[in-house]
């Protein structure tokens, strides 16, 4: 029997379920609190899980796995998922500032029983996380987030921020008022769109 994949990443067949249990609440939830539009919520596995698996598949040391502004849990839920078949000792913490959003990730956590700490406050009022891995989707412009890298990144840490369309025109903005090391990684779920993979973030 062939293994079930997600973004060409072969998982468990309990992991699989749990990503299962998982999209369920989404659809259960989201008419209450919007968790993913409408839209997208027809292309739940495509346009939200294989695209957090990438992000998952281009980290190195994700021991200390820090995802801010997570909103539904993308990608970071999805990775908390993923390290608990390939990496059960690393751990995942969710920042996410909203209460009703915050319930929904505990929820999840709790459903599927895995490791995870959601924390409910702003990203620049939680204290330094020491991040090996720090990842966003869809919270801010790149420079916001290089700030938010600064506070919460250990020394040798990367950022991944999936960007959408406009991402060189944040790249170029950012580059005024951060210095930082830069590898640019196409998206597998948009053509227009690239993964940001980003080390060494100081102020310029």
């Amino acid at each position: 029997m062939t293994a079930p994949q997600i973004g060409g990443l072969s998982v468990s067949r309990e992991t699989f379920d749990r990503l299962e249990t998982y999209a369920e609440l989404i659809r259960k939830w989201n008419p209450r609190i919007n968790l993913v539009s409408k839209r997208s919520l027809e292309q739940l596995w495509a346009r939200h899980f294989v695209d957090s698996a990438q992000v998952f598949r281009l980290a190195d040391n994700t021991k200390n796995w820090v995802d801010i502004g997570s909103g539904g849990g993308f990608p970071g839920l999805v990775i908390a998922l993923l390290l608990a078949e390939f990496q059960p000792e690393h751990h995942v913490t969710l920042i996410e500032s909203d209460q009703r959003k915050s319930a929904f990730l505990r929820t999840v956590v709790r459903e599927t029983g895995i490791g995870c700490t959601v924390i409910c406050d702003r990203v620049e009022k939680v204290e330094p996380l020491a991040a090996t891995v720090l990842s966003a989707r869809a919270l801010a412009e790149l420079s916001r987030l290089l700030a938010y890298a600064e506070r919460h990144m250990a020394p040798g840490g990367v950022a991944i921020f999936p960007k959408g369309t406009t991402w060189k025109k944040e790249v170029e903005t950012a580059q005024q008022e951060w210095s930082f090391g830069l590898e640019v990684i196409k998206s597998l779920t948009e053509p227009e769109a690239a993964i940001l993979k980003i080390k060494g973030v100081s102020r310029v």
